[in-house]
């Protein structure tokens, strides 16, 4: 699929792999809107890339996004919509019990899940028209649960069935829409700081990406990913044991 000319929709797009994404979409030639919660990170992003749009929206909030789609509308529409908007959070409670696990659970899911599924249906006759395309970000812990980040991990992988059926259903009922899905290792953003572990840069995830959009590549997995999807194929205990390291258990107690 060509970049070039196509108007493309970024959520959670003034930071990380977002804002990257945004950069070397423009880099090929796409005209790129981007979306978020924080307006004073918008307005940063805007600065350092004068050539985006933005437009503040919690994604999480149903009217807050028809109203988004509402505003995609007037500016004369989409023709990929890029689902990269997500949060993960520090669970106090690591037994998984307790309402605070829950109400962390609830944020996870409907900003990583939930709210994909309502841009989606918003989108999806606009995309139809266009012969256009839906990228959603999903994660490796979408094939192996981190012990230290449980309900992330079922968030994602919640998206990575949705988008596989969603694939699979346009193109049973014969429409030309394309889903790509972008499975990233830990990378190096905002939101996995602090983490003493070896990150893959934005950059190197976003360069695989649109290198996988060129090539119709539908399931893209980029650097340790690959490895860590063939090991869990073949060796699934082993491949548990390596992600969820024995150093990490003293913090489960």
């Amino acid at each position: 699929m060509e970049l070039k000319g196509k108007t493309v929709l970024i959520t959670g797009g003034a930071s990380g792999l977002g804002l990257e994404s945004a950069r070397q979409f423009l880099a090929k030639g796409a005209h790129v809107i981007i979306c978020g919660r924080n307006q004073a990170k918008l307005d940063q992003a805007k600065k350092g890339l004068p050539e985006i749009q933005v437009i503040a929206c919690d994604v999480s909030n149903k009217e807050d996004s028809k109203k988004l789609f509402d505003q995609i509308k007037s500016l004369g529409g989409i023709d990929i919509l890029y689902n990269n908007a997500g949060v993960g959070t520090q669970p106090r409670n690591l037994g998984l019990a307790g309402e605070l696990n829950y109400d962390n659970a609830a944020y996870e899911m409907n900003i990583n899940y939930l709210s994909v599924i309502h841009l989606t249906n918003l989108f999806i006759e606009m995309l139809k028209t266009r012969k256009g395309a839906i990228i959603n970000t999903t994660s490796v812990l979408s094939y192996l649960p981190a012990l230290l980040a449980p309900t992330y991990s079922a968030s994602k992988a919640a998206l990575r069935f949705y988008t596989e059926s969603l694939r699979k259903h346009l193109e049973i009922t014969g429409s030309a829409v394309k889903v790509f899905e972008l499975l990233p290792p830990l990378v190096d953003t905002d939101m996995t700081e602090g983490l003493n572990e070896k990150k893959m840069s934005s950059e190197d995830v976003v360069k695989a990406l649109i290198s996988g959009i060129y090539q119709d590549k539908f399931t893209i997995r980029v650097g340790p990913t690959k490895f860590l999807y063939a090991m869990n194929r073949l060796f699934p205990k082993l491949a548990f044991s390596m992600l969820n390291q024995k150093k990490y258990y003293a913090l489960l107690q």
